[in-house]
């Protein structure tokens, strides 16, 4: 069993900054690819960013890349999502997840049927 907190969502102005932690526990966490996604009302959850378990290879959706960073520290058991340059339209409860096969080429982990374990989510408002 793997247990996933978010934390570090908000309320920001168009153009602000976040950054968003996802805390891991139950398993060693330096095993585990993970990933972020999003899913704003009314739509579909889609992929943000993945990171393999490493932190090697990382892997971004077209709409948030050189804006946002995933990153990991496996010595703290926890991920993050540095948001910058924000945009009314990332307005979505963010969620991470964790695919506990270390073997899967990252760019397949923007498929959330590849993960196993997923947050509760945190909910990221972005003002005009």
């Amino acid at each position: 069993q793997v247990q996933l907190v978010e934390s570090g969502g908000g309320l920001v102005q168009a153009g602000g900054s976040l950054r968003l932690s996802c805390a891991a526990s139950g398993r060693t966490f330096s095993t585990y690819n993970m990933g972020w996604f999003r899913q704003a009302p009314g739509k579909e959850r889609t992929f943000v960013a993945a990171i393999s378990w490493s932190g090697g290879t990382t892997y971004y959706a077209d709409s948030v890349k050189g804006r946002f960073t995933i990153s990991r520290d496996n010595a703290k058991n926890t991920m993050y999502l540095q948001m910058n340059s924000l945009k009314p339209e990332d307005t979505a409860v963010y969620y991470c997840a964790a695919d506990l096969y270390r073997g899967r080429s990252t760019i397949r982990l923007v498929n959330s049927n590849e993960y196993d374990y997923w947050g509760q989510g945190t909910q990221v408002t972005v003002s005009s």
